[in-house]
């Protein structure tokens, strides 16, 4: 059993991380104040060629695993961005996987040399109103017209919206009482068209900086060249990316929790009440000790089952439970971070109360906490489903 990173990834880290604390703090504070989107740090990593980090190098990308995006998107979210910085990297990543795995030929061609370059900036529209995590009730509907599909419906906390150009779209082009729940749907990679696609921003907690919408779709035309693998097995498709997602999401979770951790450590030994310093007290050093505890144990599954996907190997439970670890480590970490700072950490100016915000959203999202217990009740223990 060998920890040891290779000397590729070692270097991965080294680079990332050293591009990822060019930007400040502050910045990262500017942004989320002004909710502004960061272009200059996106085109920052575009021109240092990290965006392509899954493509194939055939479509001009890098060619590597989820084990490296691992690395660099932890780096990113150790170095203070959090999810703001996280986010606009993470969609580089993951939703073009299925397009890499299942799309045609002339698909590939055409859009993965300019996903690598950054050209193309990616949005996700899976989740619906009225279906949430039951993704086989997605109302959504693609019907088929000669060389095309007309695409009518709505989606929900689609991220990048506001920026995006081109869109992973899943939708119904068959009824789900005509197939098994999950057959039916198709899964296409199309153009974000604004004059057929409404966008509703929606107000959120934490991640001001990048947007997540609702999206109205009224006649969107989708060339049938657009339709990622076969039609009617776009969630079988997607899934091949969902543990990916986990895995992916778990350590930059892993990553917040870290920059918390470093920004409370440093006030500790610095900040002097009754004459020591706050360190020094069992109450203010205890709850940190055990933070960076949960952060190792989450990060050594989180890259146990990069390691397994990128060997081809089963991951379902392993994504799941770095993820479920992760959000939760790293939630308490920030938490435990804010505390240290006392009445400070309620302040922007120190920085953790944005991280503390933007943690939260881990133990929702891709994938709620409790749907995650489910998938291990269930598919581990073997349990009788519950829902």
């Amino acid at each position: 059993m060998d920890f040891a990173l290779t000397e590729q990834q070692e270097l991965i880290r080294k680079e990332v991380a050293a591009l990822a604390r060019s930007f400040s703090l502050d910045y990262w504070l500017e942004k989320d104040k002004k909710a502004e989107y960061p272009w200059d740090w996106v085109k920052t990593f575009a021109q240092a060629g990290w965006l392509g980090m899954i493509i194939p190098e055939e479509y001009g990308g890098s060619g590597l695993g989820v084990t490296e995006a691992s690395l660099m998107l932890y780096e990113i979210c150790a170095a203070g961005a959090g999810t703001s910085g996280a986010s606009p990297i993470h969609f580089y990543v993951f939703p073009p996987m299925p397009v890499v795995k299942h799309g045609a030929e002339a698909l590939k061609q055409k859009y993965l040399p300019r996903i690598a370059t950054g050209e193309i900036v990616m949005s996700f529209g899976v989740t619906e109103p009225n279906a949430g995590t039951d993704t086989s009730r997605i109302v959504t509907r693609a019907e088929h017209a000669g060389d095309r599909f007309i695409v009518n419906g709505r989606k929900v906390w689609n991220t990048n919206a506001r920026e995006a150009t081109h869109m992973l779209l899943l939708a119904r082009t068959a009824p789900r009482e005509a197939a098994k729940p999950f057959g039916g749907m198709t899964l296409f990679f199309t153009e974000f068209d604004r004059s057929k696609i409404t966008v509703r921003e929606i107000e959120k907690l934490g991640r001001a900086a990048v947007d997540s919408n609702e999206i109205f779709i009224d006649g969107l035309e989708v060339p049938v060249e657009n339709v990622v693998g076969e039609v009617g097995k776009g969630f079988y498709h997607l899934l091949d990316s969902l543990n990916p997602e986990r895995i992916l999401t778990g350590i930059e979770a892993v990553g917040i929790g870290r920059a918390a951790l470093e920004r409370a450590v440093q006030y500790a030994k610095d900040r002097v009440v009754f004459d020591r310093p706050i360190g020094q007290n069992q109450a203010i050093a205890h709850p940190l000790a055990l933070a960076w505890a949960k952060l190792e144990q989450a990060e050594l599954m989180c890259l146990k089952a990069a390691w397994l996907f990128d060997n081809g190997r089963p991951c379902g439970a392993e994504a799941n439970t770095a993820k479920l670890l992760a959000a939760e480590a790293g939630f308490e970490a920030c938490d435990a971070a804010l505390q240290t700072h006392g009445g400070y950490g309620y302040a922007k100016e120190f920085y953790v109360e944005r991280l503390w915000r933007e943690i939260r959203l881990y133990k929702i999202a891709p994938v709620s906490q409790q749907m995650v217990l489910n998938y291990l009740s269930e598919h581990v223990l073997g349990l009788p489903k519950s829902y």
